[in-house]
C-alpha cells in the first residue's frame, strides 16, 4: 500500500500497518523527513512509532517522493488540510495534487483512501474527478482518522474505523483493508457520511471544552474555585459530566470546527454553538496571558517561565499545532515581559522560534519572577516546589491545570492563580 503524507495521520498509519505485516510505501515533499524517516528516526515524537521504524524500513516500510511506477493495491491520502491564517478558509490543495499523484501512478484496480480530514463534500469534488478523468472509474473510499496523540497505536488497532464508499465495490474493498488494522468497522452508507463523522467528533470535543472554560471565566469574576463547582456539579450526578475548565488545542480541534462551518455555510447554515465554542476556546489563552500580566504587577522587564509549550502534555507530545503559548507570546512582548521556556518533549530551537529564551528547571525557576503552567505533563505535576521556590524570586504561580500543591506554593509567600481561580493575596 501506498501512504501520501508523512505527517502524523500518515506516519502512524505507516507504522500501524507496517507493525500488521503490510508493506507500506511511505511518501512525501520533504528530502529532510524522508531522510531522518529512512534512518528510523521519526520527526513527531509519538510512542512506539520509532520502534516500528528502526525495526521495518528498508523491508516493509520505504519512503520516496513518489509512488512505485508499478503502483499499489491501496492509496491512502493523509496530507494536511490546513486553514488559512484568516479567514479559516480550507486549503485543499495539498489534497488535490496527492488525488493526481496517484491518478498518475496508479490505476482503477488501486483502492484510493482519502484519511485526511476535509469539509463535508471534498472526496467527492476533489478527488474523485482527477481519478475519473485520469482513469475513467475509481474505487474510493473515505476512511477518517480519529486518535489522539500520545495513543495513536493502540487507538489505531481498538477504535472503530469508520468506512464510506463511493459504491457498493469500494467500500467492500475499504473494509477489508480496514479489517486489517481494526477488529471493528463502522460501514457507513456515502462518502460525505464518513467525512462529518470525523468532523462531528472534534467539533463535539470543542464544544463540551468550552463550556468547562465558561465556567472557569464566570468563577474568576464571581471569586470561586471552578474545579469545586465542577466536582460538586458531576458527582454522582446521572447527566454528562462537566469538562475541567483547560487550553484547547491541536491540529484537530484548532481546524475542524472551520472545515465543518466553511461546508455547513456551503449548504446555508451557520452553526452559531460550533462558532461560538471555537471563539472561547480561541480566547482562553489571550485571557490568560492578561490575567498573569496583570498579576505580575509592574510587568516589564520580569521574567517569565513558561511551562509546556506543546499543546498539551497528556498524554505527552511535541506537536506544536494550535499551541496556546502560540496566542499568549503577543500580549507578553507588548507588557515588556521576557519569557523563559521549558518544555519535556519540545526542542530548545522550537521554543526560540516562539520568541522564548530555553532553560532547564532549576535554571527558570531561580531566574524567574513568575511562572506559568501552561501543559499537564508528568515531569510537571512532579514538580518539587519546596527545593526550587525557596531563594527564588517568584512571587507568582499561574497553574493553568492545577497540577501543583496550592498549599506548598503559598507556603513559600508565593501567589497561587489558576484557570478561572484568582484567590485574594494574603495580607
Amino acid at each position: 500500500m501506498g501512504i501520501i503524507g508523512m505527517g502524523y495521520v500518515g506516519l502512524t498509519l505507516a507504522a500501524a500497518m507496517a507493525g500488521r505485516g503490510y508493506e507500506v510505501h511511505g511518501v512525501d515533499t520533504q528530502p529532510a523527513l524522508l531522510e531522518t524517516l529512512g534512518a528510523g528516526r521519526p520527526h513527531i515524537f509519538e510512542p512506539g512509532v520509532e520502534d516500528v521504524f528502526q525495526r521495518w524500513v528498508g523491508e516493509r516500510i520505504f519512503l520516496s517522493h513518489d509512488l512505485p511506477d508499478s503502483g499499489v493495491d491501496a492509496a491512502i491520502i493523509c496530507v494536511s488540510t490546513p486553514v488559512g491564517e484568516t479567514g479559516r478558509d480550507p486549503y485543499l490543495l495539498n489534497l488535490a495534487a496527492a488525488a493526481e499523484h496517484i491518478a498518475k501512478k496508479c490505476s482503477p484496480d488501486t483502492l484510493v483512501v482519502v484519511r485526511s480530514t476535509v469539509p463535508v463534500g471534498a472526496t467527492r469534488s476533489v478527488v474523485l474527478p482527477r481519478l475519473a478523468d485520469a482513469w475513467g472509474s475509481a474505487r474510493l473510499v473515505m476512511a477518517p482518522e480519529r486518535t489522539i496523540q500520545g495513543q495513536a497505536l493502540r487507538e489505531l488497532v481498538e477504535l472503530p474505523q469508520v468506512v464510506g464508499g463511493l459504491d457498493e465495490e469500494s467500500l467492500r474493498l475499504g473494509l477489508q483493508l480496514f479489517g486489517g488494522l481494526s477488529a471493528q468497522l463502522v460501514p457507513v452508507s456515502t462518502l460525505e457520511t464518513a467525512e462529518l463523522v470525523k468532523l462531528v467528533n472534534n467539533c463535539h470535543t470543542d464544544v463540551i471544552y468550552s463550556f468547562g472554560n465558561e465556567v472557569a471565566r464566570l468563577t474568576e469574576r464571581l471569586g470561586l474555585d471552578p474545579l469545586e463547582v465542577i466536582r460538586a456539579t458531576n458527582a454522582d450526578y446521572p447527566r454528562p459530566d462537566i469538562c475541567k475548565p483547560g487550553y484547547v488545542g491541536g491540529g484537530c480541534l484548532s481546524k475542524d470546527p472551520y472545515l465543518l462551518l466553511s461546508a455547513a455555510e456551503q449548504a446555508g447554515y451557520v452553526p452559531p454553538l460550533i462558532r461560538s465554542a471555537r471563539e472561547v476556546n480561541e480566547d482562553l489563552p489571550v485571557h490568560v496571558a492578561e490575567r498573569v500580566v496583570e498579576l505580575m504587577g509592574d510587568p516589564q522587564g520580569k521574567r517569565l517561565l513558561v511551562l509546556g509549550w506543546a499543546y498539551k502534555g497528556w498524554p505527552p507530545t511535541d506537536d506544536m499545532r494550535g499551541t496556546p503559548i502560540a496566542s499568549m507570546m503577543p500580549g507578553f512582548a507588548k507588557a515588556g515581559v521576557r519569557v523563559l521556556g521549558h518544555d519535556p518533549l519540545v526542542g530548545g530551537e522550537v521554543i526560540r522560534n516562539f520568541g522564548g529564551d530555553p532553560v532547564d528547571l532549576a535554571t527558570g525557576f531561580a531566574s524567574a519572577d513568575a511562572v506559568l503552567v501552561i501543559t499537564d505533563h508528568p515531569e510537571y505535576r512532579q514538580l518539587d516546589v519546596d527545593r526550587l521556590l525557596p531563594g527564588s524570586g517568584v512571587r507568582l504561580v499561574y497553574d493553568s491545570w492545577r497540577v501543583l500543591d496550592e498549599s506548598q506554593v503559598t507556603a513559600h509567600g508565593v501567589h497561587y492563580a489558576a484557570l478561572g481561580y484568582e484567590p485574594a493575596v494574603a495580607r
